[in-house]
């Protein structure tokens, strides 16, 4: 696995490929199953495959959540290799942001609804980057889990809206046997928060209307955040030890 650490190296990367398809997977770190299942899929499916490493600040509404977001880069890299990458993209902010994120992405309308209704400026900062990422690295697939489906369906609106040349490959949600959504945040609950964290998963698909599911959650010892039904899908967001879980399921 090569690292690649600047637009230009790997811009030359790419122009070297040619023709060649690029399957692409861009994380934030702390890498999981989840990340697994996605890069086996791009490994699989194209020519060469790409990830990128890069702990966004910009989609960060809360400095602490950003500081304390588990990933440990050696641990990631080894993963990697391990997994069968062919290139690691790993830049800094100054190579990320040269502008000093004085220039971003803005979509007015689903962004500002469930997660973006508590977290300002978030989606801004996915966009932002995910464009970036694009530019750079232009990969013919580019793969996300349905965990974060808001995410994904901001990310398709925009690869439509900018007539990006890329085909976005949403992928099923990877859940631990108990049914809990396999997360990096995961990580930060306690052994009595991992045990009572797949009660949100259970309690989603057990039908019911909004109320009733929300009320369900705080019986269970959740903090509900929202639990929304958009689109035939049923979306939710809870608080466990400080820690923010999201999961959806189609209605």
């Amino acid at each position: 696995m090569k690292i690649i650490k600047t637009v230009e190296d790997f811009k030359k990367i790419r122009s070297e490929l040619g023709e060649k398809s690029l399957g692409f997977v861009p994380t934030m770190g702390g890498l999981h199953n989840g990340h697994l299942s996605l890069i086996k899929r791009a490994i699989s499916e194209n020519d060469v495959s790409a990830v990128s490493v890069y702990l966004n600040p910009t989609q960060f509404n809360d400095k602490k959540d950003l500081e304390t977001y588990p990933a440990n880069f050696a641990d990631d890299c080894a993963l990697l290799e391990k997994a069968g990458v062919d290139y690691l993209f790993a830049p800094t902010y100054p190579v990320m942001y040269p502008d000093d994120y004085k220039y971003m992405l803005t979509e007015k309308d689903f962004s500002h609804e469930l997660c973006g209704a508590k977290r300002p400026g978030h989606f801004d900062g996915v966009l932002t980057v995910v464009m970036k990422l694009f530019n750079i690295v232009r990969p013919t697939r580019a793969y996300f889990g349905e965990k974060d489906y808001q995410q994904y369906k901001l990310l398709d609106g925009m690869v439509k809206a900018f007539f990006l040349d890329v085909q976005l490959v949403p992928c099923p949600i990877v859940r631990e046997e108990n049914g809990l959504a396999i997360s990096s945040r995961n990580r930060k609950l306690s052994a009595e928060g991992l045990a009572k964290a797949p009660k949100f998963h259970e309690i989603l698909a057990s039908g019911g209307s909004e109320a009733e599911i929300a009320e369900k959650l705080e019986k269970a010892g959740f903090k509900v955040d929202y639990v929304t039904i958009k689109d035939k899908r049923l979306y939710a967001a809870v608080f466990l030890e400080d820690v923010r879980l999201i999961d959806n399921v189609e209605r």
